[in-house]
């Protein structure tokens, strides 16, 4: 352990200079040649209602191989997907079920959140739109040839989740060897939740959202292959730092940094050597690397 800890030192100061090419580190460790792999956060959320089929769609329209989503569950056991734990914010709870505050998710069956509107807050051409399940999440990310990055979102408030979670996947062909060698990423903020998934399911490729202390990584590298945090936490040394950790499949612990959304933060998180870049926008996230890697032909 103590080698370990110097490594990690020695790679966090050496990182700031960036050491490695980012076309040759995306080769060795599974990324894009040409840079960071750039994930559709909630799909292409800026571009269309944020974890519905259309930003699913959107996504693949603008060549997009990533999506993010989130996975809440319902009163009656459906895994829907849906960023927040109530559904005021996309949909239009509030007038199909005045009477139902505070319109949280687990207290409404599936056919209930089913027969709400969850597109036209985001725009007219998108009024109809609807809250999907998981089962309809994958199936259209499937239909599309795209990858998945699955968020399970608010674990606590859905004690086993991960088993009916990692099941759907199972029941819809997504925890096949293709599907987990490269299709398929599950994270969360949660530690346990992501833990757990890990000792049911120890093929699947696990992510952790946050920036934990450089001394606590020994202990994530035993369950989780990435270290996602918000770009605005993140710097070259504690990317360097996470990479100088093996995780549980035995190669280099990754970094997915969110939610960049401009060229400029892009180019700035690019240059720490990130391996992924979770964006609304990742038209936007993609050309900036792009342009990036042009110029300096790394």
């Amino acid at each position: 352990m103590h080698a370990r800890a110097v490594a990690v030192t020695t790679t966090a100061l050496l990182g700031v200079a960036l050491l490695a090419p980012l076309s040759h580190a995306r080769a060795a460790h599974g990324g894009d040649a040409d840079g960071p792999l750039v994930v559709a956060h909630r799909g292409a959320s800026g571009y269309a209602p944020e974890n519905t089929l259309a930003a699913v769609d959107k996504a693949a329209e603008l060549g997009v191989r990533w999506v993010e989503n989130d996975v809440q569950r319902t009163r009656d056991g459906e895994l829907v997907v849906l960023h927040d734990d109530n559904l005021r914010r996309t949909t239009d709870v509030e007038e199909v079920f005045p009477d139902r505050a505070p319109w949280k998710v687990q207290d409404f069956t599936a056919a209930e959140i089913a027969r709400l509107d969850a597109g036209s807050w985001f725009g007219a051409e998108y009024a109809g739109a609807r809250v999907p399940t998981l089962k309809q999440y994958v199936d259209r990310v499937e239909h599309n040839h795209q990858k998945l990055l699955l968020e399970l979102k608010n674990p606590q408030l859905y004690p086993g989740i991960e088993r009916e979670t990692l099941k759907v996947l199972a029941n819809e062909g997504w925890l096949d060897r293709p599907h987990v060698a490269g299709r398929l990423i599950v994270q969360s903020f949660s530690a346990d939740s992501v833990r757990t998934v890990h000792e049911l399911k120890p093929a699947v490729k696990t992510g952790f959202l946050g920036t934990p202390p450089v001394s606590e990584l020994p202990e994530y590298a035993k369950f989780t292959d990435q270290i996602n945090p918000s770009y605005g936490t993140l710097s070259a040394s504690y990317a360097a730092s996470v990479h100088a950790f093996k995780g549980p499949h035995g190669r280099r612990m990754e970094v997915f940094t969110w939610t960049v959304n401009d060229a400029d933060t892009a180019r700035k998180v690019a240059a720490y050597d990130v391996d992924g870049i979770i964006s609304n926008r990742p038209d936007v996230v993609r050309e900036a690397v792009r342009e990036t890697v042009d110029s300096t032909g790394r």
